[in-house]
């Protein structure tokens, strides 16, 4: 009786030792994406921009203005929205399914119309595994509170 409830033990202490690796290897890819997302937006690299991107973006300001793939690539492309820095400031990743779900806050140097700014922003993107590809299908931000 002992040893097959050891058995068990062993063999679920096993699947567990190999869904965390498998998680840790989805974390470490939506990592990636999300790193060549804060370079392209850098970068205004609008080919990037529409290759890490859903045609079906939700992307959401903090101000609550709304755009869709199309008008957020044009924003960065066009120098509207630039970038001159951008640093991911305590980032979680959480896995679930073919969705993932990052949040971070959003340090940036921009010089929108010339002017320059420090902007911080609580963000949040969902991405789905499309493909076996991270696509970003939605980012919120959000003013963060003091």
């Amino acid at each position: 009786m002992r040893r097959s409830g050891l058995l068990i033990l062993m063999i679920l202490v096993q699947f567990s030792v190999f869904a965390q690796k498998t998680n840790s290897k989805e974390e470490n890819e939506v990592n990636s994406q999300v790193e060549i997302l804060r370079q392209a937006m850098i970068d205004a690299d609008g080919t990037k921009l529409k290759a890490l991107t859903s045609d079906k973006l939700n992307y959401v300001h903090s101000n609550g203005n709304f755009q869709n793939q199309a008008e957020f690539i044009e924003g960065i492309v066009s120098g509207k929205s630039d970038f001159v820095t951008i640093d991911f400031q305590d980032q979680t990743i959480t896995i679930q399914n073919d969705v993932a779900i990052v949040r971070h806050v959003l340090a940036a140097h921009t010089k929108d119309g010339g002017v320059d700014k420090d902007i911080k922003i609580g963000i949040m993107l969902v991405w789905q595994k499309q493909k076996s590809k991270w696509i970003l299908i939605a980012r919120q931000a959000y003013k963060l509170t003091t």
